[in-house]
């Protein structure tokens, strides 16, 4: 069976070349910290990171005739560019016809819980204009005869607000997005990593700049590439904390910054909220198993060290319909959600797929067999599927005999993308296992991305700009929106800033960092990274309790307090960065753990990815066989939702408090004569924090 889409598109959509990035700008000037020469960049505003979201903040400071540069630890070697699923998602309002609007995406958005109203309505205004932005700059936004968008539903959806250019789209919005910084004349500083904002002290502490590694430039009186930039803004967009997990389905090597603003005294919230789903491991290629990947039906076994097969998911669903057709549901129910595996549904394939890797079994799809019937129940069947399943199937004319045929009927991207990195699904069946793919948390920021570090604001998922739920692929809109309400604050605020010597903040910068390395230290990166990774995946993945948590933070801030008082070994410039970058990921890992006990301390429930196991829960699964006593969990309270935890950094130790999420006022209705002065004076960017 071939597809109808000729290869040569397919090939466009799936290899997609980035631009050759422009020159760095030399520096200007140089100044000595602790017997290091560094050279000084200076701009009016400083992006970290290079993917979607920061470049959409530094392209449209650009535009507003803010001077930006961006530093990058790799230009192209971060999720928007390299990760993704199988539709990666831009949202916005539907047509009229579906009786959507703003506000219903708003409250979507929202739905939940624990994201504050004010932000989410800022997402849902923004995402329209995110989306044609992005179609004028070139993205191949795919549309109908009449140029309307064509839309699907996806997780925590119910309306069909996505739309998608197949798996690389987020890799395709950064190729136009750069192209537009290189057309602007953005300068961006690859292989540029931060490693200590720099903060300018006084009554109210200002970000200034950030201290970065780049190893590759390392000379005699600079041995391990520090450079300066120095900037009266900026902007953090380094993605999420995706070496937090040892099962984990981001590139490698994506670090994020939360452990670097936390340590500048920046807030985060939210922490306790992630995604995990199934996916293929990193030891692979790392990619969600989302979308058609699952709604084609293959079958999922597992096979021991021997090689025997089993049909697990026989011993949890109680017919062979209810099987395929949570099979198929996954498809736009990715994310692991407590409450789903209830009642039979799509979550406690999740949880079959846990435990059969717990049980030291790989777990595989093959899309060349139909699923195995439940024991005792009749074979798969086309006409035995929930009407739901049936008739998506039907309106995609993908009603086909086997899932490989359904699969190139309804998405021939996803076979492709595969075959790019030298594994023919067509032929062989795919390992996947359950990962942590996406942090809802990160920095807390106001409607305009900042923090309450004066000076400095967050973008793209280093933002907590999401509650415990989002609609799949909505943070690539959240980004996009974001970072162009960032840049419009920025160029709308911007003032003479008074003259200070950056040399005294510099100086600490640097001891502070070097004073983490030592030659001597018997506490290697190897270690740590093992530690942190192990902890986190074991004890706060979809199944915890409020004891074992408890003990991992403890656990989590004696190994920091280790680290701060031996330092950690390392062999060179690019060891030295990679010690710094566990480093904060330790830091990171005892924040987000903190957080999670502090959550379950004030007897906080099962909510989005985390099952709260507890012997007296309220909520019991149930598989074919009977009762999952072992999974009793307990349920959210009602109260929580309009509360998020925020957490801060005091004297080496995490503080964790409860707020009541911003409300917005939806009775108040814009008016245009009374609101377009406010507009015009820049009065709307006054609003307090």
């Amino acid at each position: 069976m071939t597809s109808i889409v000729p290869q040569s598109i397919l090939d466009g959509l799936t290899d997609v070349p980035m631009p050759r990035l422009a020159n760095e700008r030399p520096p200007k000037e140089f100044v000595t910290a602790s017997g290091h020469s560094l050279p000084v960049h200076r701009a009016e505003a400083l992006v970290l990171g290079s993917g979607a979201a920061g470049l959409r903040a530094a392209v449209e400071l650009m535009r507003r005739d803010v001077d930006v540069a961006i530093a990058s630890q790799s230009a192209f070697g971060g999720t928007s560019a390299c990760s993704g699923s199988d539709k990666q998602t831009l949202h916005t309002a539907n047509t009229a016809g579906r009786g959507d609007d703003f506000r219903a995406l708003a409250d979507a958005l929202g739905a939940g819980g624990a994201m504050d109203e004010d932000t989410a309505y800022v997402e849902a205004v923004g995402s329209a204009r995110a989306l044609s932005s992005l179609q004028f700059m070139g993205l191949p936004i795919p549309q109908d005869r009449l140029g309307g968008v064509l839309r699907y539903q996806t997780d925590h959806d119910e309306v069909g607000r996505a739309t998608s250019c197949g798996p690389r789209t987020s890799r395709l919005m950064v190729q136009v997005l750069t192209r537009e910084a290189i057309r602007l004349d953005v300068p961006i500083f690859n292989h540029t990593t931060g490693v200590r904002l720099l903060v300018a002290p006084g009554p109210e502490p200002r970000a200034i700049g950030a201290l970065v590694m780049a190893p590759k430039k390392r000379s005699k009186d600079n041995p391990f590439g520090f450079a300066v930039f120095l900037a009266g803004t900026v902007v953090i967009a380094t993605g999420g904390l995706g070496e937090l997990y040892r099962d984990s389905v981001y590139p490698r090597h994506c670090f994020g910054s939360l452990g670097l603003a936390l340590e500048a005294g920046i807030e985060a919230v939210n922490l306790t909220e992630s995604q995990f789903g199934i996916g293929t491991p990193r030891d692979n290629f790392p990619w969600n198993l989302s979308g058609t990947y699952v709604q084609c039906m293959p079958y999922i076994f597992s096979r021991d060290a021997r090689g025997n097969e089993r049909n697990f998911l026989g011993d949890f669903y109680r017919t062979t319909q209810e099987l395929a057709s949570n099979i198929f549901r996954k498809g736009y129910q990715w994310p692991f959600h407590a409450t789903r595996m209830l009642d039979f549904g799509s979550s406690l394939l999740d949880l079959a797929v846990y435990r059969e890797t717990q049980a030291g079994r790989k777990v595989f799809m093959d899309f060349n067999r139909n699923p195995l019937p439940v024991p005792g129940d009749a074979e798969f069947s086309l006409d035995r599927l929930d009407d739901d399943v049936r008739s998506y199937l039907a309106n995609g004319g993908a009603l086909l005999e086997t899932p490989l045929d359904r699969l190139r009927k309804m998405n021939p991207l996803s076979i492709e993308l595969y075959k790019r990195y030298k594994y023919d699904i067509t032929r062989d069946p795919l390992e996947f296992a359950i990962l942590n793919q996406h942090m809802n948390g990160g920095l807390a920021v106001d409607t305009w991305g900042r923090t309450n570090l004066a000076g400095c604001y967050a973008v793209g998922e280093a933002a907590g700009t999401h509650g415990v739920t989002r609609p799949g692929g909505a943070a690539l809109s959240a980004g996009q929106v974001f970072g162009t309400r960032c840049a419009e604050h920025i160029a709308a605020s911007r003032k003479p800033r008074d003259a200070m010597k950056p040399e005294p903040v510099v100086e600490e910068a640097v001891a502070r960092v070097l004073g983490a390395l030592r030659t001597d230290s018997a506490l290697e990166t190897e270690a740590i990274r093992k530690e942190v990774q192990d902890r986190m995946s074991d004890h706060a993945g979809i199944l915890s309790n409020a004891k074992d948590v408890k003990a991992a933070a403890e656990a989590s801030h004696a190994l920091n307090e280790t680290i701060r008082q031996q330092g950690i070994a390392f062999d060179g410039a690019n060891e030295a960065l990679r010690a710094l970058q566990w480093r904060q990921s330790a830091i990171a890992s005892e924040a987000v753990l903190t957080a999670l006990a502090y959550y379950l301390e004030r007897g906080g429930g099962s909510r989005g990815a985390r099952t709260v196991c507890a012997p007296n829960g309220d909520r019991t699964p149930e598989a074919r066989s009977g009762p999952l006593d072992d999974v009793r969990f307990v349920s959210e309270r009602d109260e929580d939702r309009a509360e998020q935890v925020h957490v801060r950094f005091n004297a080496g130790t995490f503080v964790c408090e409860a707020r009541p999420i911003r409300r917005r006022d939806r009775d108040d209705k814009p008016f245009f004569e009374r609101d377009w002065p406010a507009f015009l004076t820049g009065a709307i960017h006054d609003e307090a924090r």
